[in-house]
Formats: C-alpha cells, structure tokens, sequence
C-alpha cells in the first residue's frame, strides 16, 4: 500500500478504474448489512452465543462481501487492472526482461506505466475458477466454530489463495503445473501467510477494491525479490564470462 501510494503514476493511471469499483463496494456492503446481517446473526447465536454471534456475524458478511465485490471486480475491471499493476512493477523494479516475455513493452516511455503495451501472450493475474467458489462455500461454515471458526476460515481460504497471487510470475517464467507445485512447496507457510493477509484486507468495507490493487503491487514487490535470489543463484552456478582479453 505505501508503495502504490508513492508513485504518482500509479495512481493517475488506476485512479480512473478504482472511483466505479469503490462505487461498486459501497453498494455491495451497504446491501449486505442492511438485508444479511441480523438474520445471520440471529442464526450464529444458535451456536456461539448473542455476544459472539455479533461479531462472528460480521465477519461472516464481511467474508461474502469480499467474495462479492471480487466476482464483480473480475467481472467489469480486476484482471486487466491487476496485470498491469504487477507488471508496471516489476518493470519499475528492474524485472523488465520478464515482462518482456509476455508483453510489448515501450522502451522510450517516461515512466513503468508508460511503458506497458499489449500483452503479446494471454495474460491473467490470478485465475478465478469454480472450484475457488465451491471451497469458499464450502469454507464457510467454518465461521459456526465458536471463538477458532472465524481465523480457521481465513487460514484454510488464505492458504488456498496465497499461490495464486504468483500465478503471473509463473507464467512469465514458461513454469509447468510441476514446476509450478515444486515452488509453491518450498514457501506455504509464507503463500499462506501472504494469502490470509490480503482477505484480510479485503474484508475491509469499500477499500477491499482497493486492497485488491496494492496487493498485486505486494505480490510483484515480492517477485522482484525472489528474481533477485533466483539470478544471483544462476550467476554463481554459471561463473564470471571467459573473456580473451579481460580490460
């Protein structure tokens, strides 16, 4: 977040996308409090108590409301907007050949975001698929668990989500679903980690669009560091270039 907001071209450029899909949140939790709210909690007081229902309840309409607002982001602005964020920064970050592979890309630009031109190959940020949605649903009821439900649920559906915030990188990098798994195994607990803490913030009301946003930044800030670690790797596995007359 205080990368995105320290770059004014990030923000003339997505400003313009962001106003309707704040609009869009606004509307979408404003609906779901006024018409979900009470009956959910009066159906978690069942289980948790009327004090505990209270707060469990809103985390339960704040759950579906981020999931909400996601659909209809994906649907009207997510992808496009996302793909460009995370690739505007890993551009800004010195990770410019890897975008290269995916996109056109102009070099005489004044700026990361300048720069960016058509995709060249298909570019997605992180799929949306109907299985995500039957997990979600299907994660829910997790929220009944007095006092442990509501962090269970956002552990199990972070550590679902976490890879898929690197779905990009992987495809910039020509990664099979192997090679792909293999490097999804050696960080879980930091995936999960990253995972729970962007629906973290997306259960924020009317900035959960926002979140969506600086965690594509987050998500490239992050690759810029493991191309860093990758290529420093390659670079001593390689060694220095023979050169027949060094200067």
């Amino acid at each position: 977040m205080q990368y995105i907001a320290s770059e004014q071209n990030f923000n003339d450029r997505f400003q313009a996308r962001l106003l309707p899909s704040l609009l869009l949140s606004i509307f979408v939790f404003t609906n779901l409090f006024l018409w979900t709210y009470l009956p959910q909690v009066a159906f978690l007081a069942i289980f948790h108590g009327i004090r505990l229902a209270w707060v469990n309840g809103a985390f339960l309409v704040l759950g579906e409301g981020a999931a909400i607002t996601a659909l209809l982001f994906e649907a009207f602005f997510v992808d496009e907007t996302l793909v460009d964020v995370f690739d505007a920064t890993l551009i800004d970050q010195g990770c410019r050949d890897l975008v290269a592979t995916s996109r056109i890309l102009d070099q005489g630009a004044d700026d990361p975001v300048e720069e960016l031109g058509k995709p060249s190959t298909s570019a997605v940020y992180s799929p949306f698929s109907l299985r995500q949605i039957i997990e979600f649903i299907i994660f829910l009821p997790l929220n009944l668990i007095p006092i442990a439900g509501t962090p269970l649920f956002l552990v199990m559906t972070g550590y679902r989500a976490g890879p898929l915030h690197h779905w990009r990188y992987f495809k910039l990098l020509g990664f099979t679903k192997e090679e792909r798994n293999a490097s999804i195994s050696k960080r879980k607990l930091q995936y999960t980690w990253f995972g729970v803490s962007a629906l973290f913030l997306q259960l924020i009301p009317v900035l959960s669009m926002l979140f969506l946003v600086t965690t594509a930044a987050g998500s490239a800030l992050w690759v810029a560091r493991l191309e860093e670690t990758r290529r420093s790797k390659n670079d001593l596995e390689n060694g220095p270039r023979y050169e027949d007359d060094p200067p």
